[in-house]
């Protein structure tokens, strides 16, 4: 699983993508707002999310409008423009079927 995170503006902006066709099979079913909620910091559960999906290029994302205030600009976070947030969903745990931990 790959991860690319970034800001637009004062939104933030997430993808993952598969390499396997049967990894985005699961990751496309498990990608739904309740999920990618439990991954955030409990302190940014609250805020709104856009999820969106690229079956084509085997990729899901979240776009999470005001995360970061006006702007990396005008922010002073340890992240202001959100490059670690794709890393940090990654190292997150999630429960995963027994059948792609074989993997090639």
């Amino acid at each position: 699983m790959g991860a690319r995170s970034g800001d637009k503006g004062g939104d933030a902006v997430v993808g993952l993508w598969a390499r396997l066709d049967e990894t985005f099979t699961w990751l496309d079913g498990w990608w739904v707002e309740d999920h990618v909620r439990d991954l955030l910091p409990r302190s940014d559960r609250h805020r709104q999310l856009h999820l969106w999906r690229l079956p084509n290029l085997r990729a899901v994302g979240v776009t999470i409008p005001g995360y970061l205030g006006r702007g990396a600009a005008h922010n002073l976070a340890l992240d202001p423009q959100a490059k670690g947030l794709g890393e940090y969903l990654r190292a997150r745990h999630v429960d995963l079927p027994a059948s792609l931990l074989d993997g090639p």
